[in-house]
């Protein structure tokens, strides 16, 4: 019998902000709203629910402190499209000492870094979205 990750922890001064981010910028859903302890997840049937781990944002009283050392990576089909749309949700651009690269480094509204990742080249997409549809949800 296989584990199955429940959540990934996110510590925040305002977890219901960071949990509306987050379900905005992943196009997911809240499905618990109330401090301490807010939730977000992927929509009811889709092929991430019960795929990938829900976010758990709780609420802490010390201020965020140093680079994270965990890190989501977005991969857009459009980058500088998404890096708008992430801006419009309150992200911002942060520079750790990546350098001159591909993907663009930005900061929830609570300074937490993510990615935005370039878009998979034709032939890697293509392999990519074949899995992806081709995925059906085990049997219960």
């Amino acid at each position: 019998m296989g584990l199955r990750m429940g959540a990934l922890v996110v510590d925040a001064g305002d977890p219901g902000r960071l949990a509306r981010f987050w379900a905005e910028a992943l196009d997911w859903v809240i499905s618990q709203a109330e401090d301490p302890e807010w939730v977000v997840e992927p929509h009811e049937g889709s092929r991430d629910d019960c795929v990938v781990p829900d976010l758990l944002f709780i609420k802490v009283p010390e201020p965020k402190a140093g680079k994270n050392r965990l890190h989501f990576d977005l991969r857009p089909e459009d980058q500088a499209a998404e890096v708008a749309r992430l801006e419009g949700l309150g992200a911002t651009h942060v520079d750790v000492g990546q350098g001159d690269v591909a993907w663009v480094v930005m900061a929830d509204p609570e300074g937490n870094e993510f990615c935005v990742q370039p878009a998979h080249r034709p032939e890697v997409r293509a392999e990519w979205l074949r899995r992806y549809e081709s995925h059906q949800p085990a049997s219960t």
